[in-house]
């Protein structure tokens, strides 16, 4: 079992646990063109994230994740620069809220194995509470999978990739070294170049191999850590 070669995790949440709601942004884009199924608007995101990693865009400039995004659904060319205006006025903080299935069944299991667990998510004061509303986790106790801390960029002041960041939950991570524990995000730029600068071990979800020759460890879903 992958999950054994740590003695503890810390995700990110976007993309990990949740991604821009297909629900909200599909029936948007099929006004110019694009296809509405869920299942391209999630490979649509991962698409989106690879664009932007790859030109080093910063934690702000969303503006290559846009295009690929609004092109991975099949949106014509004709329409992708206003299409792509259209996501960024909807892809926001109130709808990255979409709950990804095998990351729910993957945190149970690593729930029943009794895996120390946090998150550290780039977001803008929300995190926790959207979290908690769709289902997902929570800090402590609750109805969900507790986590013993979950961080937000926004409230503490520093982001990824910026290694401090990791410094707020490692707080509760007391007796457990740095390169024993996980964290797992879907960002090259933002959470490998991050957890690597805190001296974390990265992992990358890329579940349409997007990164094949890369030289840190990748999975396809959460669910592989449990094999």
């Amino acid at each position: 079992m992958l999950a054994q070669n740590f003695d503890a995790i810390l995700f990110d949440a976007g993309g990990i646990f949740l991604l821009p709601d297909p629900t909200v942004l599909g029936p948007l884009l099929a006004y110019h063109g694009g296809d509405a199924a869920i299942s391209v608007h999630i490979r649509a995101h991962y698409a989106g994230m690879a664009a932007k990693s790859a030109v080093g865009a910063s934690e702000k400039d969303w503006h290559p994740y846009n295009e690929a995004y609004v092109r991975a659904v099949g949106v014509p060319e004709a329409e992708i620069s206003l299409a792509a205006a259209v996501l960024a006025e909807t892809r926001n903080a109130s709808t990255w809220r979409w709950p990804i299935p095998e990351s729910l069944i993957a945190l149970a299991g690593l729930r029943s194995i009794g895996m120390p667990m946090g998150v550290v998510s780039n977001a803008s004061g929300q995190i926790a509470e959207v979290l908690a509303r769709s289902g997902v986790c929570q800090e402590g106790a609750g109805l969900y999978t507790p986590m013993r801390v979950i961080i937000d960029s926004h409230l503490v002041g520093v982001a990824k990739p910026d290694p401090h960041i990791f410094d707020f939950a490692l707080a509760h991570f007391d007796g457990i070294e740095r390169s024993r524990i996980a964290y797992i995000g879907d960002s090259v730029t933002m959470d490998i170049g991050g957890a690597r600068a805190a001296g974390l071990y990265p992992i990358l979800l890329d579940p349409y191999d997007d990164w094949p020759n890369a030289d840190f460890h990748r999975l396809r879903s959460l669910e592989e850590l449990l094999s």
